[in-house]
């Protein structure tokens, strides 16, 4: 009994309350991510991803588990990738600006999201922490149902802001790639395709290695910043601060 006592006294809830804030958050970001896909292909005449019923905020529909237990561990996975046909977008003459679009709608869909995130994060915690809402976010330690409340919604906020430039990186399978190949040659495009399956290989080096940390962390801080500038002057209009 005494071994099972010192085993909860030494848990750390609030490490495990902040695991279950980013896994929260990383399920509402990546529902709305993948069925924008879904969507947007929908729009322009594709409905493969429609039929497979990706267009869903389900999270069954989309989540990968090992890429989801990664994402929660590690900040870095992956979900199931959206079934898309190009050649069926009968609202776009060129295959290369179908996928472009349909690409271009999720981390577009994670911006909005950050948004809205933000203007709720500045509304819960109106007007203490507004000239600080950036280290806040980042170092202060919950105790109240509003603390947590505004935690939640800067996890939500940050989330979206990093999975919407993360996407941005050319290089296969993300977003980025499909979106940068709309200015490459057709045959670029095609020999882009071929060697698509090795993108993931590469993206796991970069990340690794930590390439990509320090311009990855800049852009997102960057377009928080931008997000912040607008979903703040919001947030005092509704508050009335």
């Amino acid at each position: 009994m005494t071994a099972l006592t010192n085993w909860f006294q030494g848990i750390d809830l609030n490490r495990i309350i902040e695991w279950l804030m980013f896994a929260a958050a990383a399920l509402i970001a990546i529902c709305v991510h993948e069925s924008c896909h879904a969507l947007s292909a929908l729009w322009l005449g594709d409905d493969t991803a429609k039929r497979m019923g990706r267009i869903s905020l389900n999270p069954l529909r989309h989540l990968d588990p090992v890429g989801f237990l990664m994402m929660v561990v590690a900040h870095f996975g992956w979900a199931k990738p959206v079934p898309i046909n190009p050649y069926r977008m009968t609202k776009v003459k060129n295959p290369k600006v179908g996928m472009a679009l349909t690409a271009a709608a999720g981390p577009i869909s994670n911006v909005i999201l950050a948004f809205l995130f933000g203007i709720g994060y500045f509304i819960v915690l109106y007007p203490i922490y507004w000239p600080y809402w950036l280290e806040w976010g980042y170092y202060i330690s919950a105790s109240g149902w509003r603390d947590y409340l505004g935690l939640f919604l800067f996890r939500c906020f940050l989330l979206n802001a990093g999975l919407a430039v993360f996407n941005l990186i050319p290089v296969s399978p993300l977003d980025g790639s499909k979106i940068f190949a709309i200015v490459l040659p057709n045959k670029a495009y095609a020999w882009l395709m071929r060697y698509e399956k090795y993108g993931f290989i590469i993206l796991a080096v970069l990340l690794f290695t930590g390439v990509l940390d320090k311009p990855l962390s800049y852009l997102v801080g960057g377009l928080m910043y931008v997000v912040a500038a607008v979903a703040e002057p919001i947030a005092r209009l509704i508050t009335g601060v």
